[in-house]
């Protein structure tokens, strides 16, 4: 069977449960239901970690932003700068590849306006400070990475975009079950076109 690893903040979190429920019997999907993957360069640990206790995989979706650009007092600047958080997305493509699995990246969901939010997912950070131009512009330099490396993109963005309310919940930075299934459903058709390639 094809095995699938998601890997990702809390809002891959919020989807992966709805993804392994539609894959149930096409391929095996691997998560860490307990760890938040956060910022990229703690995804590339949890990746590294992946692959060491699971081995192969196929298609590895993933998704990162929300706590790199957090800029989080007394800190003035985002945990990654954008030109930091590329670097480990570059990190993490290569090890994804040295596994040999398809990659497909996910962008950072929208946000309607700036605001603070608790994290939701055990990691006892304080907040997570949002704002759109952050997911913009950390979107843009995302995307035109994946299009240099030829990767594939789930633009969840562009998906919640469709909605008013961009599918928030009440904290503004969550979605709601609505809108981590469009993302599981949106992800889903995009692995299943991943394995059809092999």
């Amino acid at each position: 069977m094809k095995r699938v690893l998601l890997l990702g903040d809390s809002i891959r979190m919020g989807y992966d449960d709805y993804v392994k429920e539609l894959l149930e019997g096409k391929c095996e999907v691997v998560y860490d239901a307990e760890d938040n993957g956060r910022f990229a360069a703690y995804t590339l640990w949890q990746a590294n970690q992946m692959f060491k206790n699971f081995g192969k995989f196929d298609v590895v979706h993933w998704n990162n932003g929300y706590w790199d650009m957090n800029i989080e007092p007394p800190m003035q600047t985002a945990m990654h700068p954008v030109e930091e958080y590329v670097h480990f997305l570059k990190r993490i493509i290569g090890e994804c590849r040295q596994n040999g699995a398809k990659i497909i990246f996910a962008t950072t969901t929208p946000i309607l306006e700036p605001g603070v939010a608790a994290d939701n997912t055990g990691t006892e950070a304080d907040s997570i400070h949002y704002n759109n131009a952050w997911v913009e512009l950390y979107n843009d330099a995302a995307k035109k990475l994946m299009a240099e490396e030829g990767i594939t993109v789930n633009d969840l963005y562009a998906l919640c975009k469709e909605d008013k309310n961009y599918y928030k919940c009440e904290d503004m930075l969550h979605l709601t079950e609505e809108g981590y299934r469009k993302c599981a459903a949106q992800a889903v058709d995009l692995i299943l076109k991943e394995l059809d390639k092999a």
